[in-house]
């Protein structure tokens, strides 16, 4: 009789979690550096600054690295 590993089932609660430990940062970091620059400039024309940063960051280096790094906590048995 041979036993198959159970495929293993992605945990969007703890993903969320582990996505919020490098992102806060991220977005704080971004904040301290764009709002000098933009003292006279409305709150959408900063969004529209960070907002592109933010989504390339967190596809291309803050997604893969939490996924490679935080493997064991985001993916449980099925």
């Amino acid at each position: 009789m041979t036993h198959t590993a159970s495929p293993r089932k992605l945990s969007k609660f703890h993903f969320a979690l582990a996505m919020l430990l490098p992102v806060y940062p991220l977005i704080t970091a971004l904040l301290y550096l764009v709002l000098p620059l933009t003292g006279g400039w409305t709150t959408w024309q900063r969004t529209a600054v960070i907002a592109p940063i933010m989504v390339f960051a967190i596809v291309f280096v803050v997604s893969p690295f939490v996924q490679k790094r935080f493997a064991g906590f985001i993916l449980r048995g099925a």
